[in-house]
């Protein structure tokens, strides 16, 4: 991820400026803006790097979800025409897609943990 945040709401909330002659204190002014600048470019990188993982965690969705839906229909055609000799290495076939298929789903669910 990005670097350390600066600050938090309390602390924005509880800063207090040293009065000068004139007012507040231009140079303590223009520190305390840059930190928050920095926090917002922070929250900025923060953000794209989240969005752009939302982005591949749906791609890869999308694309386990195709190969679920190609497992489902492949059992339903064969739940309605089976045949003796293909009907256990089908049973096969279709458990260690499965396996394959739960494996990739828990590993990208691990991951993003």
């Amino acid at each position: 991820m990005a670097g350390k945040v600066n600050l938090d709401i309390q602390s924005i909330l509880n800063r207090q400026f040293n009065i000068d002659f004139k007012g507040y204190s231009a140079k303590e002014v223009d520190a305390f803006l840059d930190l928050i600048i920095e926090d917002y470019e922070t929250y900025q990188e923060i953000s794209s790097e989240l969005n752009t993982k939302i982005g591949e965690l749906e791609r890869t969705n999308a694309s386990l979800r195709a190969k679920l839906i190609e497992v489902e229909g492949k059992v339903r055609a064969m739940e309605q025409n089976p045949t003796p000799a293909s009907k256990g290495s089908e049973n096969v076939d279709i458990l260690k897609r499965l396996s394959r298929l739960e494996s990739a789903v828990f590993a990208k669910k691990n991951e993003s943990r």
